[in-house]
């Protein structure tokens, strides 16, 4: 579990200069309006966690049930509700809205998103395979990712193997990463390389695990 996190929008990469007159590729986040819907205890559901849900969403797009769970806290419908596990919610509070200020600079925070999608690739792309020998006696088979199977026995093959498909469209982290600049009047948040997924694509950004703060 974590301390912190919020959902952001991926709005692209650019590239700032810090105090050295260095350039620092960023991506750029936008935390939208994120909303407490729900904290839960350890004490009433086993584990502590905050569900929050982000945007803004027409009442009609959403079910009455969602609708009145969202009615209990007075919160205005969002896009979906996502769950946060966090070490201690004892501060937070239902219908409390979180922004960008929830994490401050220099901070390092791990982002999850779904990364793009590549469509149906072979072997090479989707597996690394290194693919066969490009020398005489060779025909058109350099990408073709060789046997794959058994002969009589089993007559089949295994579950699992590797082999050409769609590839892509995954939920990827990328740890480690450091927040360069927190704007809380724009809610943006710079932080330095990439994250996974296109541009408008909804994140996941929270505290690191794997990582002490430096």
């Amino acid at each position: 579990m974590v301390a912190k996190a919020i959902v952001g929008e991926k709005l692209g990469m650019t590239q700032i200069w810090d105090d050295d007159d260095r350039v620092v590729p960023v991506t750029v986040l936008k935390v939208q309006s994120c909303r407490i819907v729900q904290i839960k205890r350890p004490e009433t559901d086993g584990y502590s966690a905050l569900q929050v849900t982000y945007g803004t969403q027409r009442p009609e797009r959403l079910t009455q049930p969602e609708l009145g769970h969202l009615h209990k806290t007075g919160v205005k419908p969002g896009h979906r509700l996502i769950e946060f596990r966090l070490d201690d919610v004892g501060a937070y509070e239902a219908g409390q809205e979180l922004g960008a200020e929830t994490f401050n600079s220099s901070e390092l925070v791990d982002v999850t998103g779904l990364s793009k999608g590549k469509g149906f690739t072979g072997t090479i792309k989707r597996h690394n395979f290194s693919g066969q020998k490009a020398s005489h006696g060779t025909h058109k088979v350099h990408r073709k990712p060789g046997a794959v199977g058994q002969c009589a026995t089993p007559s089949r093959i295994f579950r699992g193997k590797k082999m050409p498909g769609r590839s892509g469209a995954e939920k990827v982290t990328t740890l480690n990463l450091r927040i360069v600049r927190v704007d809380s009047e724009k809610n943006l948040i710079l932080v330095k390389g990439s994250v996974p997924g296109r541009r408008g694509s909804t994140v996941l950004i929270r505290s690191a695990i794997k990582s002490k703060q430096q």
